[in-house]
């Protein structure tokens, strides 16, 4: 079956147009629908929640009838289907229409899903306007859904038919319930923030201490913590307090400050029947500040390498230091790519110089080769750094932990100094006989705790790849400490790599930085998504940052280009004529 385009049925409507356009250019298959099956992260969503009793509502006015009702995310990925007459489940199921399937545009061609969302508005697309021929014998009326507060694309509602039953009424139906949707979010969303407005004053009036709350899409803090804290520790405070949104339990972390106090945080959860509204964290001085004021520190000494000078990294350089002077066995606690290993490695260097440091990495071999590596290190007497030990099962952890049980009871104080490196969250529990051996846990801090370090650590980075003569510009330098960073210092590196591939000296302007470094938003993004952001970054510099022009490369809305750029929170600053002439 071949495509045959609207034009040639007489109609004129130019969106319908440029959706079968984009179609043609996306490759879509005119005879079978594409769409692709998709895993959904998580169907608890603040789409699903408030959808959930305007689907109940709405499926009761359409039983009997033969239309379906479809909720889907913000991709096109079919979250919900409702069904007024069961015997149309058969026809829908034959086109992959149903809970799991992806009906982007880019997957299926024009259709009242993908192209409301993509056109961002209601449309009605009756039987012989889909591109696909074997959705002919459908009309469907989609109408996005976005947050009524933030205005982000949340989804989609679809009613679809068969095309003989095709009327207007099915997109006034679909924007009808779009609308419910809206209004069920604000519901719900003035009922948990009203739940955490309350939270937080109590905290405020009983405590006298700095207070915080935090939520999906708020975030406040009260006058004391404004009074007692200066500007950089209110921003350092507020990113360590990032990390608990969405958190459902208490917990308490402490934060070392760039003022060189140590702030003790502990989060309380605030719920709503079982939904949750965000939580409380109160903040508390853990170091008396007349004790902590940074001249009267001593400074920590500078590692060969390793790179930084906060407050935070500055603390776990001495910890560290501390517990391998005293040949006290540590655990280097952390996120992957935070730098645990090269830590301790540093430390060793500086503090045991001239003894060996024998490295063990439970990732790159065979759990027998692990066991005979530790046998030999521990023959030898020399200092052992085991690294991701929570990768082996528990049968090995506890060999090495028999064969380490010797070296404490047979070692004079001078014996060898041991460290492991773990992410405690996958690591083995704290009553674990092999973790009794190791009195210290030094918690290595992510990236994103310590940004006021990446100047440093950048430069540390780029004179280690041989790149001495590229240097970050100032906006360059602002939009990475914007970053949240997740694979910490490993994941800098890799961008610093990619950029050396592509300049070899001179300045690193923000348009030099690669895709993923223009968008500032924290959510983690799926892979689908992150290559659209990319797409997006890539159009934009291609067309010196004409939306306009960009939109029309990538076969898109200019509306829709502009909400992505929103949605991804991309920079972009176009070239001056004088970076555009640079080699």
């Amino acid at each position: 079956m071949s495509a045959t385009g609207p034009g040639d049925r007489g109609r004129t409507r130019n969106w319908l147009r440029v959706s079968w356009e984009r179609s043609q250019q996306a490759n879509v298959d005119p005879d079978q629908p594409g769409a692709d099956y998709i895993d959904p992260d998580s169907l608890d969503t603040v789409l699903t929640r408030a959808a959930a009793p305007v689907l109940d509502a709405m499926a009761r006015e359409i039983d009997n009838e033969p239309v379906s009702l479809i909720l889907t995310d913000a991709s096109g990925t079919v979250l919900r289907r409702r069904l007024g007459d069961a015997g149309l489940a058969a026809a829908l199921d034959s086109v992959h229409l149903a809970p799991g399937f992806r009906y982007a545009e880019s997957n299926v061609g024009t259709n009242g899903i993908g192209t409301s969302l993509e056109v961002g508005a209601p449309l009605l697309i009756r039987g012989d306007e889909h591109y696909n021929g074997r959705l002919r014998r459908f009309s469907c009326a989609g109408a996005p859904v976005t947050h009524p507060v933030t205005g982000a694309l949340l989804g989609a509602v679809d009613l679809t038919t068969l095309a003989e039953n095709s009327n207007a009424l099915l997109l006034s139906f679909a924007k009808m319930v779009a609308q419910r949707i809206r209004e069920q979010i604000l519901e719900e969303a003035g009922e948990l923030d009203r739940a955490l407005l309350r939270d937080y004053h109590l905290a405020c009036q009983h405590t006298g201490r700095p207070v915080i709350a935090i939520g999906e899409e708020v975030l406040m803090i009260n006058q004391l913590t404004q009074r007692v804290f200066d500007s950089r520790d209110q921003a350092a405070i507020i990113d360590h307090t990032r990390d608990s949104r969405g958190r459902t339990e208490q917990f308490t972390l402490l934060a070392d400050l760039p003022s060189g106090v140590t702030a003790r945080l502990s989060y309380r959860p605030t719920f709503v029947d079982d939904r949750l509204a965000g939580g409380i964290v109160h903040v508390r001085e853990q170091v008396d500040r007349r004790r902590t004021r940074p001249r009267a520190r001593v400074r920590a000494p500078v590692l060969r390498s390793v790179a930084g000078t906060s407050a935070t990294w500055t603390r776990t350089v001495e910890e560290m230091i501390d517990a391998c002077t005293r040949n006290e066995w540590l655990v280097a606690d952390g996120e992957p790519g935070a730098g645990r290993s090269a830590l301790v490695r540093a430390v060793h260097d500086h503090v045991r110089n001239g003894r060996i440091l024998v490295s063990v990495d439970a990732t790159a071999s065979s759990a027998q080769s692990v066991l005979e590596q530790v046998v030999t290190a521990v023959d030898e007497g020399s200092d052992l750094l085991l690294r991701q030990i929570h990768h082996l099962d528990g049968e090995d952890i506890d060999a090495i932990g028999d064969l380490l049980l010797d070296v404490c009871s047979n070692s004079a104080t001078d014996g060898p100094w041991v460290a492991i490196t773990l992410h405690a969250s996958d690591g083995p529990a704290d009553t674990h006989p092999l973790l009794r051996m190791f009195p210290k846990t030094v918690t290595v801090p992510p990236l994103r705790h310590h940004v006021e370090d990446l100047p440093e650590l950048s430069r540390f980075l780029l004179d280690t790849m041989e790149a001495g003569r590229l240097v970050l510009s100032p906006a360059a330098v602002n939009q990475l400490a914007r970053l949240s960073w997740p694979g910490n210092v490993t994941h800098l590196k890799s961008v610093l790599e990619k950029i050396c591939r592509r300049r070899r000296s001179g300045t690193i302007e923000l348009e030099d930085l690669p895709a993923e470094c223009r968008s500032t938003t924290r959510r983690r993004l799926t892979k689908l998504e992150s290559l659209e952001r990319d797409a997006v970054v890539e159009a934009l510099a291609l067309h010196n940052g004409d939306k306009a022009t960009a939109a029309k490369a990538l076969g898109m809305s200019r509306a829709t280009i502009y909400r992505k750029v929103r949605e991804y929170g991309i920079e972009y600053r176009a070239r001056s004529v004088r970076s555009r002439g640079r080699p």
